[in-house]
């Protein structure tokens, strides 16, 4: 992969401003004022963005295939079906309140003069940029294009807010945090419907200055295209149940109008679903991870870059390390839950019993979706890198003794992952462990697929009753990742309700975007965390309210089917003699149980050796009953003791306490 990228653009170009004006970045980070040099220089403003830029996108050696600044972990990811983990918004609490940790504290801090990377500083800085760059004398498409980029990361910021509070303080002027009256700052928090439309008309500011795409080392920024797929997924969301408690068809309308005007304006522009490779058993799906400039399936991105750790300029995906197994030198810190694993339907689009394939639970990753195997490693599955294009995961336990309940033993020698299936989607097969365990790695990260703008498009047009419309775009998604198309509606053929379609487009995020950032948002806008939750009731989904994420147990049996004991690996055959039980990869594959081929011995092995059960300690086992926690007040989050406690004019949310009493402010206004 190559350096390239915005987070090099923004390092050349501070080292170069730095010469002509070395107290450049002391001054722009005063949150009590500016330096006009900067709105007279092209250079100094083009730093200026880029620096905004920086505040906004993923650390180095981020662990996600996504970002998102609500949160500096995975609590948002363990708070869904895709990792288990105990977090402060799945457990049980005494109280809501908000002087505790499920007071979503992302909402920042009363503005001082402190320089600190939160939502209220970073607006302040593109308010001031906004407000200045037109007084100098840069040449206006300069100005343009720099503007637009403002414009949009203001409703990005906006729209990350408001999705988690509902309506907030609107700050569209500068504002000074060393106000003498300290009245000035105290600005009421504005109607979530105000503020969808001040989201809005900065997204047509955007549009509007911005280019259809960038080239060379400018690709990666802001496009007109993004900034309209940004406004599909503002209007989705304002559209979806959490904010259309009456299911208004005019917002379903509007969002069914935004995104095929991102679609079309996409396509205009070269993008489109990315199929280079061909469509064959997931094939191009698998691939798109890998492809740089000019990916077509790349809405908004962030590139790494796979430069040597150390330097300014290193800027290195955490990823690849993060989800390879310990055996090859990986972290193993990534443990998908036997749900998700679930989840994915047969190789004919169907789920389990309905499908046109058998389903075994014992050879559970037979014949199914190709995304599925271009997403988990299971055990005995081939996971290529650099070094080993034919490596094969084992993660199988056994006993150290008779009496043991639970295995013991593990072939994992340097660690297993908690869950006995490895997350391996977006990890590469030409990755090398050469260089740092994995951890020198570029791939980029595309926090908006053109994926996540068709699906879009095809939830809003089955929430404004065109039905059809909704399940061909579905359909497209399916073929693009090699599903098959025996009933020709790629497994769909049972969903002809609009109910029906909402959950088939549901489930096919969950599918497509597993992982990626998005399944926590998805539960919240459609309302499916309690259990007595209505959308879910309506949709066939069972909430997660009440339930346990759980992995895998797979143990090794003797051939006479009694379960393994002892302290050698039953598989591995050592440099002379045999396997204790069965040598788990031959030289060559014995004839008498027909294996013609790897995947076929592999077949045998689980149907003769291995044993499979629930692992249920993912989930805390201290209390044993520990289960799955959500609470209504979490769809509209409260703000935390230090906002309201500095912001006396600010109001609480309804449904959450503060000093001054009950929350008054109507998120749903």
């Amino acid at each position: 992969m190559k350096m390239k990228k915005i987070y090099t653009a923004i390092i050349c170009l501070l080292v170069f401003t730095a010469g002509c004006k070395d107290d450049f970045l002391e001054e722009k980070r005063d949150l009590s004022g500016y330096n006009e040099e900067v709105f007279k220089d092209p250079l100094l403003a083009q730093a200026y963005v880029d620096y905004l830029y920086g505040l906004f996108l993923p650390a180095n050696n981020a662990q996600s295939l996504s970002w998102n600044l609500a949160t500096n972990n995975d609590n948002f990811a363990k708070t869904t079906d895709e990792f288990a983990g105990e977090t402060d918004l799945n457990k049980v609490w005494a109280s809501i309140s908000y002087t505790n940790a499920h007071a979503l504290p992302y909402f920042g801090a009363r503005l001082t003069s402190s320089i600190v990377n939160n939502p209220y500083t970073r607006l302040k800085q593109i308010n001031i940029f906004l407000a200045e760059i037109d007084k100098y004398g840069i040449a206006e498409d300069v100005r343009n294009k720099l503007k637009g980029q403002m414009y949009f990361w203001r409703a990005w910021q906006y729209f990350d807010l408001v999705r988690l509070y509902g309506g907030v303080p609107l700050a569209l002027t500068p504002q000074n945090p060393v106000a003498s009256d300290g009245i000035s700052l105290e600005i009421p928090r504005s109607s979530t419907s105000e503020c969808i439309r001040q989201i809005n008309a900065d997204i047509d500011q955007a549009i509007a200055l911005l280019p259809g795409k960038w080239t060379g080392a400018d690709w990666g920024r802001m496009t007109s295209g993004a900034a309209a797929a940004l406004r599909g997924r503002v209007m989705l969301t304002w559209a979806s149940p959490l904010f259309n408690r009456n299911d208004d068809p005019a917002r379903w309308e509007a969002a069914y109008q935004a995104n095929l005007a991102a679609k079309t304006l996409l396509e205009a522009n070269g993008g489109g679903l990315f199929k280079t490779g061909g469509t064959a058993n997931g094939t191009a799906w698998g691939n798109m991870w890998f492809t740089d400039a000019n990916n077509p399936e790349a809405v908004i991105v962030y590139g790494f870059n796979n430069l040597a750790i150390g330097g300014n300029t290193t800027r290195n995906n955490g990823w690849e390390q993060a989800a390879r197994s310990k055996e090859i030198n990986g972290a193993g810190s990534l443990s998908p839950t036997r749900e998700m694993v679930d989840a994915f339907p047969m190789k004919d689009g169907k789920m389990p019993g309905s499908s046109t394939y058998a389903y075994d639970a014992k050879k559970f990753y037979k014949n199914r979706d190709p995304r599925f195997y271009k997403t988990f490693t299971y055990n005995g599955a081939i996971w290529p890198y650099a070094g080993n294009a034919n490596y094969k995961q084992w993660t199988y336990k056994w006993y150290r003794n008779a009496t043991e309940a639970i295995p013991s033993q593990t072939t994992e020698t340097k660690g297993a992952n908690a869950s006995a299936v490895y997350l391996s989607k977006a990890t590469d097969p030409n990755a090398s462990n050469a260089n740092g365990n994995f951890s020198q790695n570029g791939m980029d990260y595309m926090e908006m697929r053109f994926a996540e703008v068709v699906l879009n498009l095809a939830e809003a047009a089955i929430g404004s009753n065109r039905l059809t419309e909704g399940l061909n775009l579905i359909k497209t998604i399916r073929e693009r990742a090699g599903v098959e198309n025996l009933d020709g509606a790629y497994g769909l053929g049972a969903a002809t309700s609009r109910d029906q379609l909402f959950a088939a487009v549901l489930n096919e995020r969950k599918i497509e975007f597993a992982y990626e950032g998005k399944r926590f948002f998805d539960l919240r806008r459609w309302m499916l965390f309690e259990e007595d939750s209505p959308t879910a009731a309506r949709l066939g989904i069972k909430p997660l309210n009440g339930t346990r994420r759980t992995g895998y147990f797979i143990t090794v049996k003797t051939t006479a089917g009694a379960k393994y004991v002892g302290t050698t690996d039953p598989m591995l055959k050592p440099a002379s003699g045999n396997a204790p039980v069965i040598d788990r990869d031959p030289a060559s594959y014995p004839t008498p149980n027909g294996s013609a081929n790897y995947a076929a011995y592999l077949d045998y092995l689980y149907d003769n050796y291995f044993t499979i059960t629930v692992k249920d300690d993912l989930d805390k086992t201290n209390p044993a009953d520990w289960k799955f926690k959500w609470y209504p007040e979490y769809y509209f989050f409260g703000l935390n003791e230090n906002i309201l406690s500095a912001s006396p004019n600010v109001e609480q949310t309804k449904g959450w306490n503060s000093l001054r009493g009950p929350g008054t402010f109507d998120p749903l206004k």
